[in-house]
């Protein structure tokens, strides 16, 4: 755990603040903002804004930073028309997000760097990473929802980014947060399974996921993703943590789920592989000296914590 986090010692215990994009702390207040809000927050002298272009932000490569002052996101093009506000930090200093224009080209000493990239090679401290994520979540969601689902006319932001309104119906919309389980499936007695989709990288294995249907608790989920993506009849499903997943705008229900170690019968459609795996073996991956090279997801990954949780018993 790093040494930015300034969460109360019981919140930063949870195994869910250990993931990516979990370390925002960010004050939303989103229940209290006015018309007026993103106007004042743009005012602020302090007010900082991270800048995206298409799916890639905007990073200062002699210290990674990604957030820059109105002026400077001014000079760089971005729209701010368009921005929404994420809250404000600890100093009270406002922090937004906004799009660069269309066909944005980095000066010298700034590079454009994908969220998924930010995450993996650790470029942000914590409260950053996490605040870039919810930035990616929240403007992805504003670029899907520019027109009314009930009559098709345009939508307007409103409340500073927190909500869109139709410009015809007056039907209004709040961002919306797919759940999506992930799940670690145990037989009780020291083996799990773990499965690898055809896009992943040669070699690495994973958790079962699916997202939560209508209608649908997150235990049935888990239960019902597990026999459709492995053929196994999970009993007890316990919590273990959860992740923001700006992917484009999920959170990720980490569980763990019993079932007894019969044999596997994969859907050849969502996976290409899905085995059972001995305790040591997991250690081994975990560890990187796997003899033949399997891998696990990394740490900002909340599959690496269930594949861990395991590996630990």
């Amino acid at each position: 755990m790093r040494d930015d986090d300034h969460r109360p010692d019981a919140a930063r215990a949870e195994l869910s603040a250990r993931t990516g994009f979990a370390g925002n702390r960010l004050s939303r207040d989103g229940e209290h903002r006015t018309d007026a809000s993103l106007a004042e927050a743009l005012a602020h002298p302090a007010a900082r804004l991270f800048l995206a272009s298409a799916d890639r932000w905007l990073l200062r490569t002699e210290r990674p930073d990604p957030l820059f002052s109105r002026a400077e996101a001014e000079a760089l093009g971005a729209r701010l028309d368009g921005c929404v506000l994420l809250g404000t930090d600890m100093a009270g200093q406002p922090h937004l997000a906004a799009r660069l224009a269309e066909g944005f080209e980095p000066e010298d000493g700034m590079v454009l760097i994908d969220l998924r990239s930010i995450a993996m090679q650790g470029l942000l401290d914590t409260d950053s990473e996490g605040q870039i994520g919810q930035a990616a979540h929240l403007l992805g969601w504003h670029g899907r929802n520019r027109f009314c689902a009930r009559c098709g006319a345009e939508t307007h932001p409103e409340a500073a980014g927190y909500r869109r309104r139709c410009s015809a119906c007056g039907d209004v919309v709040f961002p919306r947060t797919d759940p999506v389980t992930i799940m670690l499936v145990h037989d009780g007695e020291g083996r799990c399974v773990l499965g690898r989709q055809p896009r992943f990288p040669e070699k690495f294995w994973s958790c079962l996921a699916g997202f939560v249907e209508a209608g649908e608790t997150i235990e049935d989920a888990v239960r019902r993703e597990t026999a459709e993506e492995a053929g196994l009849a999970v009993s007890r499903v316990d919590y273990l943590a959860s992740q923001p997943w700006p992917f484009p705008g999920s959170l990720m229900i980490g569980c763990m789920a019993l079932a007894p170690a019969g044999p596997i019968v994969f859907d050849a459609t969502e996976l290409e592989a899905c085995r059972w795996f001995d305790r040591d073996e997991v250690r081994s991956m975990l560890a990187g000296t796997h003899p033949e090279g399997l891998s696990v997801p990394q740490r900002f990954a909340i599959a690496h914590h269930l594949i861990k949780a395991f590996a630990e018993g």
